[in-house]
């Protein structure tokens, strides 16, 4: 529910928790549920914003859904320009719900690129880790968050018996 309404409200969607709580399973069953194409990224430090920037690019042109797994691995220099981009394409999403006969490209990065409004762009995190940057609140503010946790075992056992 909380993933859905962050598309309607023209938003990424941000799961994170600690490994094994189903964050990226999540986002590929929703997609699924949907009828999306899911592109799951493992993200790094050695990721630039020139190489977010391509994979933002496709998934706008395609409608396509990305998942964007351990994104808080990206060093905050590049979560900065990566804010930037979030922000084009989020202005590019409301400009076109605002205006459905309205010009169906816009300005990204150095090009004109068409848009599908069917698009989304999901980020998993695990906080806490070493070698994981705070995300800078330019870019927070662009995705709903969404706290997961790993499921008591104890309790599942219980329900299905």
């Amino acid at each position: 529910m909380t993933l859905t309404t962050a598309m309607r409200l023209n938003k990424g969607g941000a799961p994170q928790g600690p490994a094994g709580t189903g964050k990226t399973e999540t986002v590929k069953d929703l997609g699924k549920g949907m009828a999306k194409f899911v592109l799951v990224f493992n993200c790094s430090e050695g990721l630039d914003y020139k190489s977010i920037g391509r994979m933002f690019s496709g998934l706008v042109q395609t409608g396509g859904w990305g998942c964007f797994d351990e994104f808080n691995r990206i060093e905050v220099e590049v979560l900065s320009v990566v804010a930037q981009q979030m922000l084009s394409i989020m202005n590019a999403l409301r400009a076109l719900v605002a205006n459905p006969d309205g010009p169906r490209t816009f300005a990204f990065e150095e090009d004109t690129i068409p848009i599908n409004e069917q698009c989304a762009i999901f980020i998993t995190m695990n906080p806490g880790y070493a070698g994981r940057s705070e995300l800078p609140d330019n870019l927070k503010s662009l995705f709903r968050p969404i706290s997961m946790m790993v499921p008591e075992t104890s309790m599942i056992c219980e329900i299905m018996l």
